[in-house]
């Protein structure tokens, strides 16, 4: 039976689960109390066990021991729609969409069978417009940014009136406005006598909207505050259990030569969906990162698939990497001259989650040389290409060689970063570098990749983080629209004026080769 508690009842209650995986505790004795009208935080580093402990208060998983209560009695949450049923809504960090569907046939699925198609896309623009948050209804997810899939997540998961929300990184991968506007819906939640369970790596997002935080480390319960009363600093010691270092940028590291040309790119996009270049210039040089900001859904994807060759420029002059024109070669030519990549979406696209570990560390250098320096066999190598990641960037796994997909996102992402930045690439293309990892991980990745630009390689760097852009980048560009403003140096202009190019205020230009003057200006910021 759950202990008594004092004050009153919890509209839901967790006591003592334990989840296993074989002979892996991923839960370990855990207890959470979450009350009507409050924001609660549940924040842990990267494999602490929090997405194991929302899967089972969804649904999605079965406790190996334990009981889950509503209003004090004890239910079996069989499934989802039994979670549902009892009011628990959730707003997943891996998205939960079916990407052949359409905007509103994905809503649909989890919407009562009575509610025809008109009515449900009036109730979702009905929520869209009083919460900020506009989706086509008749788009294809699969046409879709990372963006616009947590939008879809997020109003699904409103337009089912749950008592308790269950948000799982929500802001990953929203911008500062989105975000701003997605605190007001909870805050908003909260005063309507609604529970919200919240998780992120953000922590100035849980000190700001959180009356109380529950920590877990190692799938145990750690700690316990009310995080209004604690610094970020002091919040992520108490998550991984050390204090979390400052980044610090190479000194005295000159400019190297151009590395990564953008020659008036334009590229249309095809059928009906995504969002066409529009003549973009940008240069990017040897021992600089510049970072590209944006609202998801400008055309992000579209310029990481034209860096990587998944999509081909109309010329091949349009792309250049160390002088060589690459616009019309395919990805693994493209790696053949030095570049690497890490796109936005980590399962499907950036990793197969079915294969091993080891077999995604051959994904990305099977046709490179990368591989040649362990001197074994390929498939030896491989492992210990993988063992070499793992060690090196602190990837929390089950198993010697697990598949890809059964890490937490965090992990996964530490695994795909580490991979690429240890291949030495002369030219890295990221796309969002830190989603989904805690403050640990989030410093040793943004650490890793100022020490690559620090021995000479050239990154461009997407990512809808305006503190990890200002933290990293030498220079900083918007796209809006398909189209890049000029690139600055980061010194030289502030949040709120990047945050006025996003929205498509405050001149937004074509030309993005910055003058050799502001190169060197950006020199000595980064």
């Amino acid at each position: 039976m759950p202990p008594v508690t004092e004050g009153p009842t919890p509209l839901f209650g967790a006591y003592g689960i334990v989840k296993r995986f074989g002979d892996f505790k991923a839960n370990d004795g855990v207890d959470l109390e979450i009350r009507a009208g409050e924001i609660h935080a549940l924040l842990g580093e990267n494999g602490a066990g929090k997405s194991t402990l929302m899967k089972i208060l969804y649904g999605l998983l079965e406790p190996t021991e334990g009981v889950v209560t509503h209003r004090g009695d004890i239910v079996k949450l069989a499934n989802p729609e039994a979670a549902r049923a009892l009011g628990i809504g959730m707003v997943f960090q891996h998205f939960s969409l079916c990407e052949n569907l359409t905007v509103a046939e994905n809503i649909a699925l989890v919407m009562p069978r009575s509610l025809g198609a008109r009515a449900l896309k009036k109730k979702m623009s009905t929520v869209g417009t009083t919460y900020g948050l506009h989706l086509d209804p008749d788009r294809p997810v699969w046409s879709l940014s990372a963006g616009e899939r947590q939008r879809i997540e997020i109003i699904r998961c409103l337009l089912q009136d749950p008592r308790l929300v269950i948000l799982d990184e929500p802001t990953s991968v929203l911008t500062p406005g989105e975000a701003e506007g997605l605190f007001t819906v909870l805050e908003r939640l909260r005063d309507e006598g609604r529970a919200l369970l919240y998780i992120s790596h953000r922590l100035d997002e849980v000190r700001r909207l959180c009356s109380r935080a529950t920590i877990l480390r190692g799938g145990k319960v750690v700690g316990a505050c009310d995080p209004r009363q604690e610094s970020a600093r002091s919040l992520a010691a108490m998550m991984v259990g050390v204090q979390v270092g400052e980044v610090k940028p190479p000194s005295g590291v000159p400019l190297g030569p151009e590395r990564l040309v953008l020659s008036n790119l334009s590229l249309t996009t095809s059928g009906l969906h995504g969002t066409a270049l529009v003549d973009i210039s940008l240069t990017v040089a040897g021992g600089e990162i510049v970072g590209i900001a944006g609202i998801a859904g400008n055309g992000q994807a579209e310029l990481f698939d034209a860096l990587s060759g998944e999509a081909l420029a109309p010329e091949a002059g349009m792309v250049a990497f160390d002088g060589q024109p690459v616009g019309r070669l395919g990805i693994t030519q493209r790696r053949r001259h030095g570049a690497c990549f890490v796109p936005e979406e980590r399962n499907g696209h950036a990793a197969a989650p079915t294969l091993s570990l080891s077999d995604n560390a051959l994904l990305s250098r099977h046709a490179t040389a990368g591989l040649s320096r362990f001197g074994f066999l390929r498939s030896a190598a491989t492992k210990a290409l993988a063992q070499h990641v793992i060690g090196a960037f602190d990837v929390r796994k089950a198993g010697p060689d697990p598949a890809a997909g059964t890490l937490s996102g965090g992990n996964l992402q530490k695994f795909l970063m580490g991979r690429e930045i240890m291949a030495e690439p002369g030219i890295l293309v990221v796309n969002q570098p830190t989603w989904g990892v805690d403050a640990l991980a989030a410093a040793h990745i943004r650490q890793a990749l100022l020490d690559l630009a620090g021995r000479g390689a050239a990154l461009l760097v997407i990512s809808q983080d305006l503190d990890e852009l200002f933290e990293i980048a030498g220079r900083i560009a918007v796209l809006h629209d398909g189209t890049l403003s000029r690139a600055v140096p980061a010194s030289e202009t502030s949040r709120e004026a990047v945050g006025l190019l996003m929205g498509g205020s405050g001149g937004v230009g074509t030309e993005a080769v910055a003058p050799s003057s502001t190169r060197e200006a950006a020199s000595h910021a980064h």
